[in-house]
């Protein structure tokens, strides 16, 4: 006969409280609820098994977030920069969107393990796996940035005709609009996972890597030469954004977020934190004209945000290690 539902919950609620009277946790296996941490190790773990599978994303994973969000991001800009007639931006911006392409693939297919898989994963398209948006996603934008390179470097050594500046506008666009699925879809693959920092912080998630291709793709420009007042305004919004996401995250003081504040994980978030946002907030709005306080806060954004995305993988690791936090999520009310 199944045990009584109600007798298996006192029976729970009897040893958390006497884990929290007599601090001997490692007995049960069963943290009490409000006990200081850090616990002990043993209290890490329900009833000595784990409750969530760990990611278990090599470290190419978090580089390709980046480097695809990059290369996105500076297709939009591309696409902007061709509306309003500037030939540098728009050539630089795809060349970085192609670059960076070239360099997404094969940090996906590393972490796969071989091509075949990556292969395999553009069988089948399903809308409702991110994993397969995602590589669907990065084939057709290396096709269309690579499209987008080939006719505009063909109009620029005076091979120009109305048909290939047609195609060029049509690679761009879809170029565009693919590279903001690249840039945004990685923050979607985190946020549908059940790893209570990834989950409970799905909308702030997309805000982060979103701002952090954005204001990476200005500054990859500014370390160009392309010190003009647009990469200077996308700057100054991209760091304001990282700013008051660092900030969201002090002052919340949600115990899910944790991994976010404390140990090696917690430095690693603050410290790209610090030098995507205030770091270099401050040296543009106090920049004046100077060129090199523009260099230094292109170039501490760019370190930020790539150290911002290997926080977050290793925030996702701890936060699976620590089944108090997926039980407050289900359980708020213990």
């Amino acid at each position: 006969m199944a045990a009584d539902p109600q007798i298996t919950e006192g029976r729970l609620d009897a040893l958390r409280e006497e884990a929290a009277r007599t601090g001997k946790v490692q007995d049960y296996g069963i943290a009490p609820v409000g006990s200081p941490f850090p616990r002990p190790a043993s209290a890490v773990s329900y009833h000595g098994n784990p409750v969530l599978k760990p990611p278990t994303w090599t470290w190419q994973v978090p580089l390709y977030f980046f480097v695809g969000g990059v290369a996105g991001i500076s297709t939009v800009i591309a696409v902007v920069a061709h509306l309003f007639g500037n030939a540098g931006r728009i050539r630089a911006g795809l060349w970085i969107g192609f670059l960076g392409a070239m360099i997404s693939a094969p940090l996906l297919i590393a972490d796969l393990g071989r091509p075949a898989r990556f292969l395999n994963m553009l069988r089948v398209f399903k809308l409702r796996s991110a994993m397969s948006v995602g590589a669907w996603t990065l084939a057709g934008f290396s096709s269309a940035v690579g499209l987008a390179v080939v006719c505009h470097e063909l109009i620029l050594a005076g091979y120009g005709n109305v048909f290939l500046l047609v195609i060029e506008w049509m690679a761009e666009i879809a170029a565009a609009l693919s590279g903001l699925i690249l840039a945004s879809y990685t923050s979607v693959l985190l946020s549908v996972t059940a790893i209570p920092v990834w989950s409970e912080n799905r909308k702030l998630v997309p805000i982060v890597f979103l701002a952090g291709g954005l204001g990476s793709a200005a500054a990859v420009l500014e370390l160009l030469g392309f010190l003009v007042p647009v990469t200077q305004f996308i700057g100054i919004v991209a760091s304001t954004v990282e700013t008051l996401v660092a900030i969201i995250i002090e002052l919340r003081g949600r115990y899910v977020d944790r991994p976010l504040r404390e140990g090696v994980v917690g430095w690693l978030t603050r410290t790209g934190g610090a030098l995507a946002g205030p770091t270099s907030l401050m040296l543009r709005i106090f920049s004046g004209h100077s060129s090199v306080a523009r260099y230094v806060a292109a170039v501490c954004f760019v370190i930020g945000a790539l150290i911002s995305r290997y926080a977050w993988i290793g925030a996702g690791r701890f936060s699976s290690r620590d089944p108090q936090a997926l039980f407050r999520i289900q359980r708020p009310a213990s």
